[in-house]
């Protein structure tokens, strides 16, 4: 009934005073009247809860991306009968790029993985050729930002292998890489092209070592083997390649100069769950790392290498056991984070105003994924506004899954597209391992991107005796320099003109017996006769 001093007012009963509280809490009932009851602390807890929902509504976030939705292709686009690894590793096993897409499968008798051009949808044949030159299973792949034909594998066999892909697919399986880069002690477990510098490869084993080999001369010039002292989960570039960071199963995030070989900063316990972190640079120079709590509840984090002692943002998920791989958009500083064995991808802005990493979506299918690719942003459609592309893996096939933001005009979305990295690369090895620095060089989306002509990547091995000593030997692994280096001095002179002297003894002794055999011969012929 009205109260009889305002017809505003309306008294409540004491039944549906619950009722009343709950469903204005839900927000199902009208914010514009104030519902009272007879006991007072009723009205104290009704204005707390409007106060509540309108600072919630004040702080909900604008931004162009929180209608993004994903969107399974056609079965008739996915990539079908495809046999994908078993293997147990936390990597991605599948590698895109505007051309191809590279799925590590199952193969007898060693390890192989499958390159489909894009074009190359649904069921792939059981004899579609392979890159099997490994004689252990394939552990990671991955494309050259700089050559869409050229792409790095890491094995259980030891080795990493750099193949040469044929411009319009494989026609036999490729057995015969342009390079074997051999180093590691154990299984290789991740491989990483430098994002800026032309021929730069990183390895990583589960030897605790991280070579940097320069591909073009076949050489490994780099060798952090000394940093850390147990598995490395996963080695990620900054923006310009200058440092890397790594996360390792002994709970620490470092940050690395890999050129003056030293940490620059690193973090105990990022998170203290036992299960593997992930760790990746972002454009700005922050970290976002991916773990699990003590209570294996699955968390994300924000860093400042600068100042490690705390995050600038912590968040607890859920608490699903499958390691969360994220991938990362530049251009639109995105995070996605793709768990394995989940059949969901949730997705999240980082901006500078707090809380710093705002959830925006999730897209869910009911399969649950083996593994996922990333495509580079000059590999999508910028007429359909197309802002991310996913190659989801399942037990036998591959599945794109587009992410859009919707928008009516047909024209150039220039706030979706800022000029994103090209496929030139901004520097040569040479330069890089002397030192210098480059940002990536950018292209304009705006008429889309048609993929160029790429030149065949070509290994110049060099004579190990022509190369100069380094001054640094950690900075060196080749051997052979420092055992030239070393053949200069006296000790070493006199040790090989004694072993001269031996060998040249042995050769006339032998000279000796071959006539004594030879007169022997002949008596025997006569005595024959």
């Amino acid at each position: 009934m009205e109260s009889p001093g305002d017809p505003r007012m309306v008294w409540v009963g004491k039944d549906l005073k619950d009722h009343l509280i709950l469903s204005l809490c839900r927000g199902q009932m009208s914010l514009g009247f104030v519902f009272l009851c007879r006991k007072p602390h009723c009205l104290t807890v009704i204005c707390q809860r409007l106060e509540f929902k309108d600072t919630m509504r004040r702080v909900v976030r604008q931004s162009k991306f929180r209608h993004v939705f994903g969107q399974a292709v056609k079965n008739d686009q996915c990539y079908d009968d495809i046999r994908v690894s078993r293997v147990t590793w936390d990597s991605s096993f599948c590698a895109v790029n505007p051309r191809f897409v590279a799925i590590i499968v199952d193969a007898s008798g060693g390890g192989a993985f499958l390159v489909l051009p894009l074009h190359k949808t649904g069921r792939i044949d059981k004899s579609y050729p392979t890159v099997c030159g490994h004689t252990g299973p394939v552990l990671d792949i991955d494309w050259c930002p700089h050559n869409d034909q050229v792409i790095a594998s890491g094995s259980e066999d030891c080795t990493v292998m750099v193949w040469q892909i044929p411009e319009n697919g494989l026609t036999l399986s490729l057995t015969e890489p342009v390079v074997v880069l051999e180093g590691h002690s154990k299984r290789v477990g991740i491989v990483a092209w430098h994002p800026t510098a032309r021929n730069v490869l990183l390895s990583a084993g589960c030897d605790n070592a991280i070579i940097i080999w320069n591909v073009g001369t076949g050489e490994a010039l780099i060798n952090l083997d000394d940093m850390h002292v147990d598995m490395i989960y996963n080695v990620s570039w900054n923006r310009n390649g200058s440092l890397i960071c790594t996360a390792s199963k002994d709970k620490k995030v470092r940050v690395i100069d890999p050129r003056k070989q030293e940490i620059v900063a690193e973090k105990e316990k990022t998170h203290e769950g036992a299960r593997p972190m992930r760790a990746i640079f972002l454009a700005d120079g922050n970290i976002f790392t991916t773990g699990f709590s003590r209570m294996s509840e699955r968390q994300l984090a924000l860093w400042n290498p600068k100042n490690m002692e705390e995050p600038i943002a912590l968040h607890e998920m859920d608490t699903s056991n499958g390691v969360l791989l994220p991938f990362y958009d530049p251009d639109t500083n995105i995070i996605y984070l793709c768990g394995k064995g989940d059949s969901s991808i949730r997705y999240f802005e980082i901006t500078d105003e707090s809380p710093y990493v705002h959830y925006l979506n999730t897209f869910s299918s009911k399969e649950p994924q083996r593994g996922m690719g990333f495509m580079p942003k000059r590999g999508l459609d910028v007429n359909k506004c197309e802002i991310a592309r996913f190659f989801k893996l399942h037990e036998r096939k591959c599945e794109p899954i587009i992410m859009t933001v919707p928008r009516k005009s047909d024209l150039f979305q220039d706030d979706l597209y800022p000029d994103t990295a090209g496929p030139e690369a901004a520097l040569e090895a040479e330069e890089w391992f002397e030192g210098k620095n480059a940002d990536p060089l950018l292209i304009s989306l705006k008429h889309g991107y048609i993929p160029g002509k790429n030149r065949d990547l070509k290994v110049v091995k060099k004579n190990i005796l022509d190369n100069k000593p380094a001054g640094n030997k950690k900075s060196d692994l080749i051997n052979a320099p420092k055992k030239a280096a070393d053949a200069s001095n006296p000790q070493n002179d006199a040790k090989l003109d004694e072993i001269l002297k031996e060998l040249k003894s042995i050769k006339d002794t032998i000279s000796n017996q071959d006539e004594r055999i030879s007169k022997l011969e002949q008596q025997m012929a006569k005595i024959a006769d």
